[in-house]
């Protein structure tokens, strides 16, 4: 049996460049180019990729096969193929066996298993042979194949072709369906220099449009990766029927599935098991350390980087540059979030919680959170599940007749109690059950509650400022007036004499748009071919903050004139401390079962940042500290609370953006399909640092933080919810519930999982949205208490409930972290 490792194949793609007659020799001969590509391609992996052993049951009862060919012309034997691929489809081609007149193999012994006449839709083929003929040749005077594979043997110091076999390609737009032919040669024939001794010919017609995993690359690749076996094809030769030789490529096809089936699951991994495992890790945990076993492995793991985050970056190719673009990205996306946060919150709670307060906590929780936390790269800041909780204490308050600032100081305190004990009794690591497809759930459901709350601004300003009584006065009047000119109408009646401002709601649409407009453009500025690659991504490091600067100033300036909403700030003191005059003891019992409540919230959403940050796709170096990370947020919300200001933890979208901005990523295409790949990422404590230091100098200027109109926060939001959405492969997969199949991503699921089961696995996760969605915006006040318990059962759903649903071996490729 062949080492997959050791048996490379190579597809060898000749393709003939814009035809030029140079000059003519003398013999008449006419000189042309040829491009010549040859590219390494994986073996297929029958026990990953499902299409590869699918391909081989269904086309290996339907193939063409040819035994003990001696034509030995190349042309001949692919004509002799196509008239015969052409016969099977003809109708009333008289069944198996039956064999044109105008065929001939000498000495062969031919099968046609395949009776089938149409294609599955019901059309039937015209196969243009001329045309696939054409398709086959770099051209008509250059008889060299266009798409080939073939095998290498690789040693430590040359490389050889394996000479006895090709797999020839080939697309036309006449076929339907794909068709596989096999061929073997009587004696051995010369094809060219790199395959001189040719006993097998395996060869695939496919349709021009084809999935990305049926195309003729991929079939190709799987009949290569059978052929490539040096002791399946001494078998082929002695088979002495077509059955037999059938049956020896089928048997070899399941064993070749075992055996790798076998090899993947000693080699699966969990990835969520501690890094710790390992033997140098191990010798961290005999020192002594006075705290939680947990909190000491993730202290172990981190605090001999704790110095290099602040000087690391420096060293790095553009690393000052990052910390300065990084930097002030991250002043406007925490800044601007904890205004608009701010602005809902001070409406929730009749302005106990301003916005001044909220951006004094954006400034303190980020500075403390960038010193002391255990992964610099996560970013803290209050979230719209947050606000909605701070909205439902602050009804139950008023519904209860109590105190606001106590109630809120009481719940925040007893949930930084429970988080301080989930980090000492190390509950984060039940976390490893949170796979991939919860987190990115979680994840979308922060971008709708993002859409929603920017949607229900516009709507709201339209509803005052557009659909008002005023406005229909108006419009009655000037309908009478355009209908009866020469009506003397009153202009001064009272209902005129209040101006109607459709002006102002049709700024704030056009702002909203304008700032996620201008803000994706720029994002995705680096995919253009414009200016130098330099500049580009400078603009796309700076989109956030130039498209908010640029909205900002048209709408304050352009349009000074038109009245835009804006934010209150007040000039209280920001940090009064609640004196816990009026606590009795059912507050206190009330405010526990709160407080539980919300710090599972807090526990979930920050685990799912930490998860979603210490992605293996982000390719960070410097490990993990979930246990750290969760005492810190416990500590930093009792803080907050004393003083009545907004709560926080690790936020998303803020903080794979951080990780974006932060990182190199190179584009690479995979069959006409761009991804972007993370290639590394700078881990540094100093953007998250500097930008919070800046957010608390902005409380020095309140005047210039009122001129940023409101439409414009909105439109950030619309930009985050938008911006996240890359690489969130459940949102990919939403989207091919709408994309033709032969459009369909190379991505490593729709490989290895079938195309039904991805599409139910969809369904569920959309299910399981869809009730997050109802949990958290549902107007009825206590459904939304429930919503951290819902996050618990998903994880459960997923652990306990999807493995009876969905087979284990396609969950572990759908939820697999890349």
């Amino acid at each position: 049996m062949y080492d997959c490792q050791t048996l490379p194949v190579v597809d060898q793609v000749n393709t003939n460049l814009p035809f030029l007659e140079i000059s003519s020799r003398e013999d008449g001969a006419h000189i042309q180019l040829v491009y010549n590509k040859t590219e390494h391609i994986p073996l297929k992996d029958f026990a990953a990729e499902i299409r590869g052993g699918k391909d081989i049951k269904e086309f290996i009862l339907s193939a063409l096969v040819l035994l003990d060919v001696q034509d030995t012309s190349i042309g001949d034997l692919l004509e002799i193929i196509l008239r015969r691929i052409k016969h099977m489809n003809m109708p009333n081609n008289g069944g198996a066996g039956t064999t044109s007149p105008t065929l001939s193999v000498s000495h062969a012994t031919t099968t046609m298993l395949s009776t089938t006449i149409s294609t599955t839709s019901g059309h039937r083929e015209n196969m243009n042979i001329e045309e696939i003929k054409q398709a086959l040749f770099v051209n008509d005077r250059v008889r060299i194949l266009a798409k080939t594979l073939q095998a290498t043997t690789a040693t430590e110091t040359n490389w050889t072709y394996d000479q006895s076999w090709l797999a020839i390609m080939c697309t036309s737009p006449s076929i339907l369906k794909r068709h596989v032919a096999i061929a073997r040669l009587k004696n051995p024939c010369n094809l060219g220099r790199n395959c001189q001794e040719a006993r097998f010919i395996v060869f695939i017609l496919s349709p021009m449009k084809e999935k990305g995993t049926k195309n003729f690359l991929e079939t190709g690749r799987t009949f290569a990766t059978i052929f490539a076996d040096i002791e399946l094809r001494a078998k082929l030769l002695k088979a002495a029927t077509q059955q037999e030789f059938i049956s020896i490529i089928d048997k070899h096809t399941d064993h070749l599935m075992e055996q790798q089936t076998a090899v993947t699951r000693t080699s699966i991994t969990d990835p969520f098991d501690d890094i710790n495992t390992n033997t140098d890790a191990s010798k961290d945990q005999i020192y002594y350390c006075p705290l939680p076993s947990d909190i000491c492995m993730d202290l172990s793991r981190r605090l001999p980087h704790y110095f290099s985050d602040y000087y690391d970056i420096f060293k790095t190719y553009r690393g000052p540059q990052k910390v300065l673009s990084t930097a002030v990205f991250l002043y406007f996306a925490c800044l601007l979030p904890s205004i608009a946060f701010g602005v809902l919150t001070s409406q929730a709670t009749n302005d106990e919680i301003s916005v001044p307060k909220a951006i004094a906590a954006q400034c303190l929780g980020g500075i403390f959170f960038s010193i002391f936390g255990g992964q610099p790269l996560a970013v803290v800041s209050t979230t719209a599940p947050l606000t909605i909780y701070v909205k439902v204490i602050y009804g139950l308050c008023d519904w209860y007749k109590v105190d606001f600032r106590e109630t809120y100081a009481l719940v925040g305190l007893w949930n930084s109690f429970f988080l301080i004990l989930y980090a000492i009794f190390g509950v984060s690591k039940v976390m490893k059950w949170s796979t991939r497809s919860t987190e990115e759930i979680f994840a979308l459901f922060v971008s709708i509650a993002f859409l929603v709350d920017a949607s229900a601004h516009v709507y709201k300003n339209f509803s005052l400022t557009y659909s008002t009584s005023v406005c229909k006065q108006h419009d009655e009047y000037w309908g009478q007036r355009k209908l009866n000119a020469s009506l003397i109408l009153n202009p001064t009646d009272e209902l005129l004499k209040e101006p109607c401002s459709r002006d102002s709601s049709l700024l704030y649409l056009l702002l909203t748009l304008g700032t996620v407009w201008f803000g994706t453009f720029l994002y995705k500025f680096k995919q253009t071919p414009y200016l130098t690659s330099a500049k580009r991504e400078l603009l796309t490091d700076y989109a956030l903050p130039v498209s908010v600067i640029v909205m900002s100033l048209i709408g304050s300036i352009l349009f000074s004139q038109i009245n835009l909403p804006s934010f209150a700030v007040d000039s209280r003191h920001l940090f009064d401390m609640v004196k816990f005059k009026s606590v009795n003891m059912k507050q206190i019992i009330g405010t526990g079962v709160l407080g539980f409540s919300l710090s599972l919230l807090m526990f979930l959403d920050q685990n799912i940042a930490g998860a979603i940050v210490n992605s293996p796709a982000n390719k960070l170096k410097k490990g993990k500290a979930f246990h750290v990370d969760l005492l810190v947020i416990a500590i930093l919300n009792g803080w907050l609370s004393l003083f009545g200001l907004t709560w926080m933890h690790g936020a998303l979208p803020l903080s794979p953006l951080h990780v974006k901005a932060l990182a190199d990523t190179e584009e690479r295409v995979e069959q006409g399909h761009i991804q972007s790949v993370i290639v590394k990422v700078r881990e540094t404590r100093l953007t998250v640092l500097i930008s919070h230091v800046f957010i608390g100098l902005s409380l020095l200027m309140r005047h210039v933080l009122k001129q940023i109109p409101m439409p414009v926060l909105d439109g950030l939001f619309l930009y985050l919810a938008l911006t996240s959405l890359d690489g969130n492969q459940f949102f990919e997969r939403v989207t091919l519930f709408f994309t033709e199949q032969a459009a369909y991503p190379p991505n490593h699921y729709i490989r290895q999982v079938p195309q039904r089961k991805i599409h139910l696995f969809t369904f569920l996760q959309l299910i399981q949205l869809l009730i997050l969605c109802i949990l958290g915006f549902s107007p009825i006040l206590y459904t939304k208490l429930i919503l951290p318990f819902w996050l618990v059962f998903m994880v459960a759903f997923r652990y306990r409930l999807l493995p009876k649903i969905i087979a284990t071996k396609y969950l572990r490729a759908l939820d697999q972290r890349l």
